[in-house]
């Protein structure tokens, strides 16, 4: 394990040079405090975990301290926000500090958001609050423990830095960590400002760093931009498989390595509802819980359109046209999974769409349903599941098709179901109003909120003596918090 002091850098984003980001020091936060830490983030760069509570941590990721070896970088970039292009975006509030490579040889960026004001700022002040910086750690980690692709967070700090939101609120930090932050915005930026050499450079440098298996294949950039889709379309798959909901699907906010990236309004689904929209500043229902599949769609045509200059255009639309029909591959393993079924058959889709549908009809909690039909044999669950739904005599139908599908399926024991079953249907997820409690504890200075839920949430499959307040249907209030893009 490593002392902080001890980290290895090797800044390759910014030796792109300053067409392609501008030098930015880190803005101090005042009084700066730790928060909450995760050691399985911090393991990922072979960092000691008692390093965490000494002053130094708190010191280097609250913006006072920078290694000497770090190149802090604010990125810039554009983006289609809303359905809209937006010629200039960038790193308002967040600083690529540097790329640090651990033992094993991976590169980790060092990305700290709230590090104050940057040229890309625009009317924005660059900070970022201790509410959004708990929601953007909390889900980073949570996801990755549910197995969907996503950033890491390793730290948040806490500040007595005032910042004004709708109100005053605390200034914090959060420490991200990504194998790359570069988006579809970045390549979006150069062909729009038709800037073919460093829109090349860029192309190159992703090709090389991050999709290195394409240099084999006849046209590497068009295997890299399959690549992308392919990515795309199982990390979307594992949202709406999951219950998960992005809230701003803009495409400076989508990955070029295909993973969860920059939280604001999310929320996982409590009662199961298709049309339920995270964020209350989406007054049009762009980015709902059903439009993520056609967006994530729209998002991989956006790139496709900056990338006409390396690819042909019938090639980039024989590569779109892949992405649906992998996302329903994908999709469709997952909830067979998640329903206890381990072959496929024909009319597995319209068995899931059915529980859906009647799912949505009567308000049924996603999660905690799915969890309990494990609970043990597809008989005695979905009559103990019964019920929970106002169309009984529609459910009794569906339940029936269900026994009979399970039977078909195979033979095993009922603890083979439920191990099977329990291994792909969390018992704990990040909800927000476990995510709010622990916001409003930690307003106050109170942390242990905060540090209880990351643990709950890094083992959500395993049930936790103690924890049962974490495996609830939310109260009423819990359903209709509003989340905004406001961080």
């Amino acid at each position: 394990m490593k002392a902080l002091d001890e980290l290895t850098f090797d800044n390759r984003f910014a030796r792109l040079g300053d067409a392609f980001s501008t030098h930015v020091l880190p803005e101090p936060l005042d009084e700066p405090r730790l928060v909450v830490a995760s050691k399985a983030a911090m393991a990922l760069l072979d960092l000691d975990p008692a390093v965490a509570e000494t002053p130094v941590f708190a010191e280097l990721f609250g913006g006072h301290k920078l290694w000497a070896e770090a190149e802090p970088r604010a990125m810039v970039y554009s983006g289609h926000q809303f359905g809209g292009y937006t010629p200039q975006l960038g790193d308002g509030r967040g600083l690529l500090l540097g790329e640090v490579y651990n033992e094993a040889g991976e590169h980790w960026d060092l990305h700290l958001k709230g590090a104050g004001m940057t040229p890309y700022s625009r009317m924005g002040d660059g900070r970022a609050v201790l509410r959004s910086s708990i929601r953007e750690f909390l889900a980073s980690e949570a996801l990755h423990a549910l197995g969907i692709p996503t950033s890491r967070a390793l730290c948040v700090i806490s500040s007595s830095t005032p910042v004004w939101r709708e109100k005053q609120e605390r200034g914090a930090m959060v420490l991200r960590l990504a194998h790359s932050h570069i988006r579809f915005g970045h390549f979006e930026y150069f062909y729009y400002t038709k800037k073919p050499e460093q829109q090349a450079e860029l192309a190159e440098h992703v090709l090389n760093l991050h999709y290195p298996e394409c240099r084999e294949q006849p046209e590497p950039y068009l295997a890299m931009f399959r690549e992308i889709v392919e990515r795309n379309a199982e990390m979307i798959a594992k949202w709406q498989a999951y219950g998960f909901c992005h809230g701003v699907m803009n495409t400076d906010n989508m990955s070029i390595l295909g993973i969860t990236f920059d939280f604001g309004p999310f929320a996982f689904l409590d009662d199961f509802d298709a049309h339920f929209i995270c964020n209350h500043s989406d007054h049009e229902g762009r980015y709902s819980f059903s439009n993520q599949v056609p967006i994530g769609q729209w998002n991989l045509s956006a790139l496709a359109q900056a990338l006409t200059p390396f690819i042909s255009v019938d090639a980039l639309k024989e590569a779109l046209g892949l992405y649906l029909p992998l996302y329903q591959a994908h999709y469709l393993d997952l909830m067979r999974r998640r329903l206890g079924l381990t072959t496929a058959e024909e009319d597995d889709q319209t068995l899931v769409e059915g529980l859906l549908k009647l799912m949505q009809n009567s308000g049924v909690d996603y999660t905690l349903f799915l969890r309990r039909l494990g609970d043990e044999s597809a008989t005695l669950a979905v009559a103990r599941l019964r019920d929970d739904f106002v169309d009984m005599a529609g459910f009794d139908a569906w339940a029936e098709r269900y026994k009979a599908r399970v039977a078909r399926d195979g033979d095993d024991t009922q603890e083979q179901r439920r191990e099977r079953m329990h291994a792909v249907n969390p018992l704990y997820i990040l909800r927000n109003y476990l995510a709010q409690n622990a916001i409003t504890a930690a307003e106050s200075g109170d942390y242990s909120e905060v540090r209880r839920l990351h643990d709950v949430l890094t083992r959500p499959f395993e049930e936790q003596a103690g924890m049962e307040q974490y495996a609830q249907r939310p109260p009423d209030w819990g359903k209709h918090l509003e989340i905004s893009c406001s961080s």
